[in-house]
């Protein structure tokens, strides 16, 4: 059973959360409720896979709930126990009513390397063939180390660039202007969160002040990373709307003008073409 879209057609689109995952949202009662909160203030959502099972948890959420779309891929700390099944997910959605819209989230986390670092090269090798095979976007996930290692964009951009036709968003960035830059003349989006609107890092600020509306989509990343004032609380898709609306201050934008910017931005970005 589809759960129906409200009446409102939608402002805002989170495009990154996790509200499928029973691992984070235990409580099905309290995830339904979440989901119609955001329903309700005209939010949709990508449902972001981390590893295979949350993969098949996305598409089953996405599948029968309205407004809803899913993201499958291994984040590079489950590479180590495959992804194999990603695939499988790809081949069995039916191409032209697919809730399938990306791969993700996919890359390189240098920080705690929970898997071998070459363990999730070819993790995130053969994801981005997935994508291409599939012409989806991707969501991009990269983290670095510690200062003093080995640069995990060192390994990222030379991956990337090895592909053609590769779009997608770098996801919660929060890295250098000079990756920023890289990321850009490539063509990729940034995606913003919560964090945008709470960090006090003068390196996250200056980054976030040399970013424009073009740019970016919005992101909440829930349950992580909720934005003021519910900083410290379970994060929820419709917060999405608290982090449009810090940043329609920032640029001194109509917060109309800026939702419907970002929205058609990441309609376009995932091929979204139904409410």
């Amino acid at each position: 059973m589809i759960v129906p879209a409200a009446a409102t057609t939608l402002q805002l689109i989170d495009s990154h959360c996790h509200l499928h995952d029973t691992e984070f949202y235990p409580d099905p009662v309290q995830q339904q409720a979440i989901y119609q909160r955001a329903l309700d203030a005209g939010v949709g959502m990508i449902c972001v896979g981390t590893d295979q099972r949350s993969s098949r948890q996305a598409v089953a959420f996405a599948v029968t709930h309205s407004a809803t779309w899913a993201a499958v891929g291994v984040h590079p700390h489950e590479a180590s126990h495959g992804w194999s099944g990603i695939a499988a997910l790809l081949e069995q959605a039916t191409p032209d009513d697919s809730p399938i819209v990306a791969i993700g989230e996919i890359g390189l986390d240098y920080y705690y390397n929970h898997s071998p670092r070459q363990v999730q090269i070819a993790a995130l090798e053969a994801q981005i063939q997935l994508a291409v095979d599939h012409n989806v976007p991707i969501s991009f996930h990269v983290r670095d180390g510690a200062a003093g290692q080995v640069s995990v964009w060192d390994d990222f951009w030379p991956i990337f660039d090895n592909f053609r036709g590769v779009r997608g968003v770098l996801h919660s960035f929060t890295d250098t202007t000079t990756n920023l830059e890289k990321g850009l003349a490539r063509g990729l989006l940034v995606g913003l969160n919560g964090i945008s609107t709470f960090t006090k890092d003068p390196n996250q600020l200056e980054l976030y002040r040399s970013l424009s509306p073009e740019t970016v989509i919005f992101e909440t990343d829930a349950p992580f990373l909720t934005p003021k004032p519910f900083r410290g609380k379970l994060n929820e898709p419709g917060y999405v709307r608290i982090i449009a609306e810090y940043w329609a201050a920032q640029w001194q934008l109509p917060i109309e003008q800026l939702a419907a910017m970002t929205t058609a931005t990441t309609r376009t970005l995932f091929h979204l073409n139904h409410t």
